[in-house]
């Protein structure tokens, strides 16, 4: 097995057990982390837009500006447009709806009730998906960036979680996802030639 294929297979597992864990918690953290006025705050707003793909467009028109051969731009654009419509796709086929207060379990929603209506339904969390998918794009071309562009990632999540617009298990399979699809969107469309972490 190569360093790669290692790589890979370390990472899912990570990635496996973190969801796991994700979906033991959801309940309690829907608890712990209840705290609606943070959306209120400005840091609580710059995290949460984060999660609003134009956000990323712009982000992406200054780097077309400062270098238009350069095609991390386009990337990063093709990146948030698939985690985005990704998220909501994923949505339509699991159909588990947001959580309610006092909430015991999880609640689904049939296919014949509004079957292309996803905005009652959570997981995963489309904001976080787009942070996400816009870090593993940025990412891939700033690798150093890295952690910042997940922590607005993550800080997007906490954001959906204060709101109790998600379960944990939304924002973290929105997080896992969105990354894989920024990442391999990247890869694809922008292959590397900058220094590595």
């Amino acid at each position: 097995m190569n360093h790669t294929t290692r790589r890979a297979v370390l990472l899912g597992a990570v990635s496996a057990v973190a969801l796991l864990a994700a979906h033991w918690l959801d309940f309690r953290a829907e608890t712990a982390l209840a705290w609606p006025a943070a959306n209120d705050r400005d840091w609580g707003r710059m995290l949460r837009v984060a999660g609003f793909a134009p956000t990323w467009l712009v982000v992406a028109a200054a780097m077309w500006l400062e270098n238009r051969r350069d095609r991390a731009a386009v990337a990063l654009i093709a990146a948030v447009a698939a985690a985005g419509v990704g998220a909501e796709i994923i949505k339509l086929l699991v159909r588990r709806e947001r959580p309610e207060a006092g909430m015991m379990g999880y609640a689904f929603r049939s296919f014949a009730d509004h079957p292309f209506d996803s905005r009652d339904f959570g997981f995963p969390s489309s904001h976080v998906m787009v942070a996400a998918g816009a870090a593993g794009a940025l990412g891939h071309r700033f690798p150093r960036a890295l952690p910042v562009l997940l922590g607005l990632a993550v800080g997007c999540g906490l954001t959906r979680l204060f709101a109790g617009a998600h379960f944990l298990s939304d924002v973290v399979a929105g997080l896992i996802a969105g990354v894989v699809i920024g990442t391999l969107t990247a890869r694809r469309l922008a292959p590397s030639t900058g220094p590595r972490a």
